[in-house]
């Protein structure tokens, strides 16, 4: 069963290291079918000296966790209304969802 995960659902990491723990979504790549999480796989990189970084020095980053790995907790309160269809008697617009 798919799962789908969207930036800011809270998760709950299923297995793996850090199985039992709950973080937010910050950032899903989709090709690689990997999410990052808050707080969660933090890795630290040594950087060379380089034109672009002249400093060198460590740059933490986030390392993914598979999306198999994760379970929905709660969704994102942000969820787009789409329009379902337009009510005769008064003219206007029902959202769905709405009542």
């Amino acid at each position: 069963m798919k799962q789908n995960l969207k930036i800011n659902d809270k998760v709950l990491v299923i297995s793996g290291d850090h199985k039992g723990k709950e973080a937010k979504i910050v950032k899903i790549d989709c090709r690689a079918g990997k999410a990052m999480l808050e707080g969660i796989g933090l890795v630290e990189r040594h950087m060379k000296k380089s034109y672009i970084n002249p400093t060198g020095g460590k740059k933490t980053i986030h390392v993914g966790i598979d999306l198999s790995n994760l379970k929905l907790v709660e969704a994102s309160k942000y969820v787009k209304s789409t329009v379902k269809k337009v009510d005769k008697e008064t003219d206007k617009k029902v959202k769905k969802g709405a009542k």
